[in-house]
């Protein structure tokens, strides 16, 4: 077992003085300016400070000295003075002044990585319990609970003794922890009320994924998740938390896709971030960003800022799920008309559509490639493929029109894969039978918002290494006035996507991070392909 004690809280806030450089082209965005003088007076020296406001004569004579024009700077005591002073405010100190509590990540670090050995899905490092254990787990939107290999039964590393993963692989017990309890049969987070029997009054829990014969089951406990603030501070964050003790795992989890854990959240009550709002510790809402070198972040209480893209969800009231409308689909400079919806899944490796979407979107990316078609390979899930050569012409924009209109960039619609020494590139859609289910590989290089409070799914195009200077959307208080998970229970029965197969062994290209539709300094990794899709039945 990985124990690992939980990081020390510290209230400390360090201060730090540094001296000004000023420009004369640019006036620092500071409220307040000092200046400094040394007076000696009998043998002795004293520092003193002259403080000057940013909008005073004093500084006014000073920044127009030097940049040799006069400043448009308000007069006090006028609205557009007392205006631009709390703008500088929200953009110095951001949420410190709001009544809303800061984002939160997971205490390990605020870190996204994509495996392609493990089903080319996104995971991230979280620790549990007392002492921590440390898991490496999938995120995924298209289900609800969170849950981790648990006095396993069958599990990953016991069910297959050719399974040697490439990471340590964690095992929880709530006996270990001296933070755990057992969720009884009666909470009303115990969703097989029915199946508990004994005198343990154990809640248990099962659920089942698309994926063919892929399930977790087990019980609930509460214990605590470790996450971390996203301010000056840093501060650790103990959050009480329920979570699937996972005791038998069975298909895909065995060994090639989420073997150490499952990150469920979905808008169902039980997942983390319907916790977290529910608890006031984060609004309820969070945000996903995945990078184009396969490096992403995850934020909870992440609403956005102003100058995002957004649909509303279309809400099944019987069990909420992140389905988004689309009303159009774009390739190149040809756009068609579209009247569907779509399950924005980051458990899917690829995108799914069903006809006549599938038909209209890859049939119209087909016609605008000049490239020789590659032979359907049933190998290679794609059905649209092309031989790759020095004269390959880039791969056509590819968008979704979303209902209010805005339009959702796909960055990444390729994939490149080399066999028997040729290289070709698909288009990467897979035909579903009913299913359609927005995949991680449309979602690359945005940062995607799921406001749960307002019903909203922002994005912008991002850099998942920077910080958004742009204006964060207003927050409301920490408890929202909608519980999470209001919506209520129930069953969700789409039909299974069938498997491809076992997997092939093959070589896939990926795109270079600046630019997806180029084929020039392409990376090699080598990889299952498996189709992985973690959206429960």
């Amino acid at each position: 077992m990985n124990h690992v004690e939980p990081p020390a809280i510290s209230n400390a806030v360090p201060f730090l003085v540094s001296p000004l450089k000023p420009s004369p082209m640019a006036f620092p965005s500071l409220l307040l300016l000092l200046s400094a003088a040394f007076l000696i007076a009998g043998g002795s020296t004293t520092f003193r400070l002259d403080i000057h406001h940013r909008f005073s004569a004093t500084v006014r004579r000073w920044v127009e000295s030097r940049s040799g024009t006069e400043l448009g700077w308000p007069e006090k005591g006028t609205v557009e003075y007392l205006a631009s002073l709390a703008a500088q405010d929200r953009a110095l100190r951001g949420r410190a002044l709001s009544n809303a509590p800061p984002p939160l990540t997971f205490s390990e670090g605020n870190a996204t990585i994509r495996i392609n050995s493990l089903g080319f899905l996104h995971y991230a490092m979280v620790s549990v319990g007392t002492p921590s254990v440390t898991f490496l787990v999938a995120l995924d939107t298209g289900s609800d609970l969170f849950w981790v290999p648990c006095d396993c039964l069958s599990c990953a590393l016991s069910a297959s003794l050719n399974y040697r993963p490439d990471f340590e692989f964690s095992m929880y017990s709530p006996n270990m922890s001296l933070t755990s309890q057992r969720v009884p049969c009666n909470s009303n987070l115990c969703e097989l009320q029915r199946e508990c029997s004994g005198a343990a009054n154990l809640c248990p829990y099962k659920v089942a994924y698309v994926s063919a014969d892929t399930s977790s089951s087990g019980t609930l406990v509460e214990d605590v998740l470790y996450l971390m603030t996203e301010d000056a501070r840093s501060e650790v964050v103990e959050a009480k938390i329920i979570f699937g003790c996972g005791q038998v795992q069975t298909g895909s989890f065995l060994d090639v896709a989420a073997p150490n854990g499952l990150f469920g959240l979905g808008m169902e009550k039980v997942s983390v971030p319907s916790i977290l709002a529910s608890a006031g510790l984060t609004s309820d809402s969070f945000s996903i960003c995945f990078g184009r070198d396969g490096v992403g972040r995850i934020s909870f209480g992440d609403r956005g800022s102003s100058d995002q893209n957004e649909t509303p969800f279309s809400v099944n009231k019987v069990h909420p799920t992140y389905n988004i409308s689309i009303i159009g689909m774009g390739v190149g400079n040809t756009t068609t008309k579209a009247d569907f919806s779509a399950l924005v899944d980051t458990g899917t490796s690829f995108t799914y559509f069903a006809d006549p979407a599938y038909g209209q979107l890859s049939q119209t990316f087909h016609a605008q490639v000049q490239d020789k078609r590659y032979a359907p390979d049933p190998r290679i899930p794609f059905e649209y493929c092309y031989y790759m050569s020095s004269n390959s012409t880039v791969a056509p924009d590819v968008s979704l029109t979303t209902s209010g209109g805005d339009q959702f960039p796909v960055n990444d619609p390729i994939i490149v894969i080399s066999i028997q020494n040729e290289f070709v590139y698909c288009f990467a859609v897979v035909k579903s039978n009913k299913l359609n289910i927005i995949g991680q590989n449309f979602l690359t290089g945005l940062r995607i918002v799921f406001d749960r409070e307002r019903l909203i799914l922002g994005w912008k195009q991002f850099n998942c290494y920077d910080s958004d200077d742009s204006s964060p959307l207003p927050v409301g208080p920490r408890n929202s006035s909608r519980s999470p998970g209001a919506f209520g229970q129930g069953s969700y029965t789409p039909e299974a996507t069938k498997e491809p197969g076992s997997g092939t062994q093959i070589t896939v290209l990926t795109p270079p991070v600046n630019c997806s539709s180029s084929f020039n300094a392409l990376s090699i990794i080598v990889l299952l392909l498996m189709l992985m899709h973690l959206v429960i039945l």
